[in-house]
């Protein structure tokens, strides 16, 4: 009899963001895997390739952007971060629902990139990386005469 392989993640996993879920399920395919447990919140983010480069986005609303450290290394971008909750001394809350904290996030970037040609712009809470393939990854159209 063949043993079925649990694919499922664990149920104490299932309580926390349900971003974690997909990354920790993911996490060894497109993404390369980030220890979880080091990190408080994992922000959402997108991942889009065009013909000229790749596009990371990442929602990072509160962030402050000279508090930011990205890095690009042997074909993996890792952005790095925390965000810091404010409380007042006398404060007793009653309800927390914003993400506060470190995180971490490594993406794997397919294709050969312009290590020269990386940009980063930080606008109303949206962080996008931008980059460059290098001019062996660039798709070469070629016409039919």
């Amino acid at each position: 009899m063949m043993r079925m392989l649990n694919v499922i993640p664990r149920l104490d996993v299932a309580f926390r963001p349900q971003t974690r879920l997909w990354d920790t399920f993911f996490s060894n395919w497109a993404i390369p895997s980030t220890n979880l447990e080091d990190c408080d919140w994992i922000p959402p983010s997108d991942i889009a390739e065009t013909g000229t480069g790749y596009d990371v986005t990442m929602e990072l609303p509160g962030i402050d952007m000279k508090k930011l450290d990205i890095s690009f290394s042997e074909g993996v971008l890792t952005v790095k971060g925390e965000k810091i909750k404010e409380v007042s001394v006398d404060e007793s809350c009653y309800c927390s629902e914003r993400y506060s904290g470190s995180f971490q996030r490594n993406f794997r970037i397919p294709g050969a990139v312009d290590k020269e040609n990386i940009d980063a712009k930080y606008r109303d809470g949206i962080l996008r990386v931008s980059l460059a393939k290098s001019g062996e990854s660039v798709v070469k159209k070629i016409e039919v005469h």
